[in-house]
């Protein structure tokens, strides 16, 4: 195969739609939007507009509410802490803490903490530190010899250490 031979799949690229080039085109002059009205100009939504009839989306009742101050964790699979492990990035020797996830790549980044379940397995003794854990993952983990201990304020005081507040309520004094 050489660079000149290289070719997309038949169909996967399609032509460019041309309106208002004519009539002989088929999507002359009105660009095949019909006459007149609201549909025919540009810059129309009419996402649940249904022609006067109240829509669907107010028909319905209203249901339950959005918690604005719900934790949202990162989730982190037994099966990926080993498979980790098995490749080299993780020392099972070491404590594991959300710093030690991240830095490993295992996590992107931490957001309000991290939760073990117990997807897959763990032959591994760990010792793990993180913001939650599921009843089957500290039992998994236990069952392999190691300790799961759940720290639910550890995030909240890295916030605070990193904002240089002691949390006292004391200000600068100005």
């Amino acid at each position: 195969m050489k660079l000149n031979e290289i070719r997309d799949n038949p169909g996967a690229k399609r032509p460019r739609k041309r309106v208002g080039r004519g009539i002989g085109s088929g999507r002359g002059k009105t660009s095949g939007k019909g006459q007149k009205g609201q549909k025919s100009r540009s810059g129309v939504s009419l996402l649940g507009f249904e022609g006067g009839q109240m829509p669907l989306y107010r028909r319905l009742p209203k249901r339950g509410f959005h918690n604005i101050f719900r934790k949202n964790y990162r989730v982190l699979n037994l099966g990926r802490l080993q498979a980790a492990i098995d490749a080299g990035k993780i020392d099972p020797k070491q404590p594991i803490d959300e710093e030690a996830l991240v830095a490993s790549g295992l996590i992107k980044t931490r957001r309000d903490g991290i939760r073990i379940l117990a997807k897959g397995e763990i032959a591994a003794s760990v010792t793990l530190r993180v913001s939650g854990a599921s009843k089957a993952a500290v039992e998994a983990v236990e069952k392999a010899g190691g300790s799961i201990s759940v720290d639910a304020g550890a995030r909240a005081r890295a916030v605070k250490a990193s904002d240089g507040n002691d949390g006292d309520g004391a200000g600068s004094g100005d």
